[in-house]
């Protein structure tokens, strides 16, 4: 029977940050339940190679959506982590805090202490950031954030193209303003992935307060009345109990952890009795509000040799990780995603809603190349859906994957920002920047220009950028559709928190990984009840004229 302190079910995001920070005192002890194993290997630790874990099972939960009634039946993937560090050992390494309005909005809507001011400090105190602006940004944290060398010149293109059309330069959109055309962060670190793993939890076990148990699956949370006091786990073959003296958390992805609370008995009654499972608490908003970004990859023939689809053969794959393996350099060790954009769509909108990820290749995120040639291409995807889906159970059995319904482009908002988005991307490619390194258009083609025809493209081709959450909402005690408090707290029940990105209230402008590294790094001082870090008083950047000008 293992027994500690504080069990963390998760090693990922906010489960690594979540373990360092309650054991850096010495005074408790942890445990880390993850069912996945080791992240050694270069498919994890080298950063080009960011296609291939996500795919392998090995690493990977498999999860499918359920086929989507907007997308023709499509049915979209859904990786997440099954490794140490969790989805931050599959992911593609962008660095996104999200946005200031997107955390006061989070305390508007009932998650008080959440707001800018409050969680700037934590962005601080997790990252040692290479670059960006003073003042903005942390210099001694475990999460190093650093950026490309940007050689390929299709990256000044890209900048240059945004001021083109009437856009600003950014040099920080994770410092002072986020809004413009500017170099991407990346969390690499000495040319390899430096994923939650390696930032907190692997400095985290050389402690004797510390422990990890892998290829463990948790199957339930094991409570006495209402205090929760351990996890139910199957590991070796065999089921076993692990105890938590204090307090269980939960830190296991925005589709497992409202799946372990449904299992152990939280969430929407009538679905908890349909399964046969008793009911401990009665949270309507377990498993709903979820949500994600979708991105359409919008891609151009290069007329110059100089892109990234010239290294898709085996022997120049093979010259770039021998490369990698040797030195730690070359193109081996960078996401190559080294320049984005964030802009509004339009007047009225007072901060970005809408990103792009640029990159010197035409390709998939899964590793295949639309055309024998050279070519570059932009994500593009709006940073807010209205749509929102739900991750329920399909049986009482742990075995079981859950249902995962996201309900994209449900609504015809969603369907506008994509026209917007798809068509301020084919501005930014036809800008005088681009005009050395531009052929005819792959994706979504010259044919594609009516609404219809653009949304038949998105039909057809949309995909998830990879950023579900929002299934078990952060919120104020009394709403009933809030699943834990602004601690971390599951209401209704003792003992048990969440922290990770499935509390966010909505979902933040850019990537996951860093606001979900912040919400372990924040609960943490709530479950040590120490005070939280001083409010910052930086005041960030918002266009002065946004109610009247797009650009």
């Amino acid at each position: 029977m293992l027994e500690a302190d504080f069990v963390i079910v998760g090693s990922g995001s906010a489960g690594s940050a979540l373990a360092a920070r309650l054991s850096e005192d010495g005074k408790a002890s942890v445990l880390v339940l993850e069912f996945g194993g080791t992240d050694a290997g270069p498919f994890i630790q080298m950063p080009a190679a960011l296609s291939y874990p996500m795919n392998m099972p090995i690493y990977d939960w498999g999860f499918q959506a359920e086929p989507e009634p907007a997308l023709g039946g499509r049915a979209l993937a859904t990786p997440r982590g099954k490794v140490i560090g969790g989805s931050s050992s599959i992911n593609g390494m962008v660095y996104v805090r999200g946005h200031a309005r997107d955390f006061d909005t989070w305390e508007a809507m009932g998650a008080r202490g959440w707001g800018f001011a409050d969680v700037l400090p934590y962005f601080q105190r997790m990252e040692t950031a290479h670059g960006g602006d003073e003042g903005w940004r942390g210099t001694k944290g475990p999460v190093h954030v650093t950026r490309g060398t940007r050689r390929n010149p299709l990256y000044k293109a890209f900048v240059d193209a945004g001021v083109e059309i009437g856009f600003a330069p950014t040099d920080d959109y994770n410092g002072f303003r986020q809004e413009g055309f500017g170099p991407m962060e990346m969390t690499v670190w000495k040319g390899k992935r430096w994923s939650a793993a390696d930032a907190y939890l692997k400095p985290a076990l050389k402690r004797e307060n510390v422990a990890l148990s892998t290829r463990t699956f948790a199957r339930r949370i094991l409570f006495e009345g209402k205090r929760a006091v351990g996890v139910e786990v199957e590991r070796g073959g065999r089921i076993e109990v692990v105890r938590a003296r204090r307090e269980v958390i939960l830190a296991a992805s925005s589709i497992n952890s409202p799946k372990l609370l449904l299992l152990s008995g939280i969430g929407p009654a009538e679905e908890l009795k349909r399964h046969g499972i008793a009911v401990l608490a009665d949270r309507q908003g377990v498993g709903r509000n979820l949500q994600d970004h979708l991105e359409c990859y919008i891609q151009q023939e290069a007329t110059q040799p100089i892109t990234l689809n010239g290294h898709l053969n085996l022997f120049a794959k093979g010259r770039i990780g021998l490369e990698w393996l040797l030195t730690r350099k070359g193109l081996g060790a960078t996401n190559h995603f080294e320049a984005c954009a964030f802009v509004r769509s339009k007047a009225g909108v007072d901060y970005p809603d809408i990103q792009f990820h640029f990159l010197p290749a035409a390709i998939r995120y899964d590793g295949k190349a639309p055309s024998a040639g050279h070519g570059f291409q932009v994500h593009v995807g709006p940073m807010r859906s209205t749509s929102r889906g739900a991750v329920t159970l399909k049986s009482h059995d742990p075995r079981q994957k859950p249902v995962i319904r996201f309900n994209y482009m449900s609504t015809d908002e969603d369907w506008a920002d994509f026209r917007t988005a798809i068509r301020m991307a084919r501005e930014v490619f036809a800008a005088k920047a681009f005009a050395p390194y531009r052929g005819r258009e792959i994706a979504p083609g010259d044919a594609a220009q009516s609404d219809e025809a653009i949304d038949d493209f998105v039909r057809e081709h949309v995909e998830s950028a990879y950023h579900p959450c929002g299934t078990c909402r952060m919120g104020a005690p009394d709403d009933p559709g809030a699943v834990v408090d602004p601690t971390g707290r599951v209401i209704g029940v003792e003992g048990l928190r969440v922290a990770d990105s499935s509390i966010f209230p909505q979902i933040t402008n850019g990537n996951l990984n860093a606001p979900s590294m912040m919400a372990g790094e924040k609960i943490a001082d709530h479950v040590l009840g120490r005070a939280p870090l001083p409010r910052a008083n930086h005041e960030p950047w918002i266009h002065p004229r946004w109610q009247t000008e797009q650009r």
